[in-house]
């Protein structure tokens, strides 16, 4: 079985992008360069053999960025980048990085967008569909406001892989649960959505979280989705802020331990192999 993060990401300070986010004090730990030598030693711990590198920028050249360490480092088995949706431009921004090997998926940071109907605005489910007419399975970053949202595109493009980030950040800190349940249950119905167990414990206390604190959502999400839509990523280095890279993929394996060999060999490779279609 070749296990694969299925979520993690890079940046570079010295670098001409925004980071805006991560100079606000509370991420203040995390506001350092992340590069693949720093990730590797990780991956090697937990017997991870590819990742997955995911958007941090609504900007073309953090595609270039991310994929020219994607082609100098072999662990790297994608890259999901970001094309403006909502401009004419669309398809030519995609078809330029389309035929790149290890260009796997589009994402939008929806969650920070004003607008929480962003993502069903005409002009933007436009670019949705150019992504369907290419292929090109699409990140949905949402909070709990916008998983209602996830059935309306799922249908719209029903021959686009769409995957649901964090399982849209449930409340975990405060175990709550009704406020979300019921879309992802909407959302799980169409057959072209996944889940991403990933994202957990920054939703969690930071300081007291346990396994048994994310254990609750898993279930739920492999309930709905099933071992075959649901996939693992750890969110590296945001998950730093609560833990460890390792306490997180531990705490994954433990709230996945009642599945069988093979069920757990789909979440921690099989889907996002299948789902991304890496080479």
């Amino acid at each position: 079985m070749t296990v694969i993060d299925a979520h993690q990401h890079f940046w570079q300070l010295n670098l001409p992008f925004e980071y805006e986010w991560l100079k606000s004090p509370e991420h203040a730990p995390i506001c350092r360069d992340y590069l693949p030598d720093d990730l590797k030693p990780h991956l090697d711990r937990c017997g991870v053999k590819k990742s997955i590198f995911v958007q941090t920028q609504h900007d073309l050249a953090e595609n270039r960025w991310a994929l020219s360490l994607a082609d100098h480092y072999d662990f790297l088995a994608g890259v999901v980048g970001w094309v403006d949706l909502a401009s004419p431009q669309c398809e030519e921004q995609l078809l330029e990085f389309k035929n790149h090997p290890k260009f796997v998926g589009i994402r939008h940071i929806t969650q920070a967008e004003p607008n929480p109907d962003f993502i069903i605005q005409p002009d933007v489910m436009r670019g949705m569909k150019v992504l369907e007419k290419h292929a090109v399975p699409f990140d949905m970053l949402f909070f709990v406001q916008h998983l209602r949202h996830a059935e309306t595109v799922a249908r719209q493009v029903p021959n686009l892989p769409l995957v649901i980030d964090h399982l849209a950040k449930p409340h975990i800190k405060a175990q709550q649960i009704d406020d979300w349940l019921p879309h992802l249950k909407t959302a799980a119905k169409c057959e072209n959505v996944c889940c991403k167990l990933s994202g957990m414990v920054t939703e969690a206390d930071w300081k007291t979280w346990k396994p048994a604190d994310l254990q609750p959502y898993v279930d739920h999400a492999l309930e709905l989705f099933g071992p075959e839509r649901c996939m693992y990523g750890s969110d590296w280095p945001v998950c730093e802020l609560a833990g460890s890279y390792e306490q997180v993929y531990q705490a994954t394996r433990t709230c996945l331990s009642k599945l069988s060999e093979t069920e757990q060999a789909q979440v921690f490779g099989g889907t996002a192999q299948k789902f991304y279609e890496l080479k």
